[in-house]
């Protein structure tokens, strides 16, 4: 039964995926805040279908952390859920992510006119250059929340990657507050699964951290901070729900 409800959930993803991005094409030649309402909209049917389908819900925690400035939030990564979520989360956020996204049709045409921040992982020093360049244009449109991904790509429960130093660059060129996200989303939908668990995802908004920080020291707080509470997250996940074991 699991098998078959993750299966439609499957299927319905991406038929109403591609039937929102059809239908809402035009939104390519208007203004900006044309697409971001179709994202949301996206993203919101596609959580609601979750919940509908597989009974997978979820909650968020630490609002009180998110200021009304600019802020940057660097997110643990372990599911494709986690790209979802924050259009619904926050207003209007803007995605660190690989240029080679922008190269699928229809769906990169989106991310490039939604105004996402692709970078080139394998330009070295200007990729960094680009990236900072990039962050500066979306604050100065007055857009508050930058979504990055420390790590790079998703990582299993329980499990960590080195920390890129993208995040590092942001913060300090840019000088605003970075809020660490911990999340528990891989338990219940694993990169490259199938089977979606029912229960609920718990995104952590974890107290921010201010601008001033050494390099070095910015890093190992980052890290330290996302780290114990994703691991905080999945155990209390495990006690609340019938999970199976692994996380890959």
């Amino acid at each position: 039964m699991l098998a078959l409800r993750s299966l439609l959930f499957q299927f319905l993803f991406y038929f109403l995926t591609f039937v929102i991005c059809i239908t809402a094409a035009p939104c390519m030649f208007l203004a900006r805040k044309f697409a971001t309402k179709v994202e949301t909209f996206w993203a919101r049917t596609m959580l609601w279908l979750l919940k509908t389908t597989v009974g997978l819900d979820f909650e968020v925690r630490g609002r009180e952390h998110l200021s009304k400035g600019p802020m940057i939030l660097a997110s643990k990564h372990q599911s494709a859920w986690d790209t979802i979520s924050f259009p619904v989360v926050l207003n209007d956020p803007v995605y660190v992510l690989k240029r080679e996204l922008l190269h699928i049709p229809i769906y990169g045409w989106y991310l490039y006119k939604l105004g996402m921040i692709a970078v080139d992982r394998d330009a070295g020093v200007s990729s960094m250059r680009n990236l900072i360049r990039k962050a500066r244009r979306v604050l100065d449109e007055g857009r508050r929340h930058i979504v990055i991904f420390p790590e790079g790509s998703r990582v299993a429960p329980g499990e960590r990657d080195h920390y890129q130093p993208g995040v590092a660059g942001l913060y300090s060129k840019l000088g605003i507050p970075v809020v660490p996200v911990a999340l528990n989303s891989g338990l219940f939908w694993r990169r490259r699964k199938l089977l979606k668990y029912p229960g609920t995802i718990t995104l952590e908004f974890l107290p921010a951290i201010a601008p001033g920080m050494a390099r070095e020291a910015f890093m190992a707080e980052l890290e330290g901070r996302i780290e114990t509470a994703s691991d905080r997250l999945i155990a209390e996940a495990r006690t609340r729900f019938e999970l199976p074991g692994g996380g890959s």
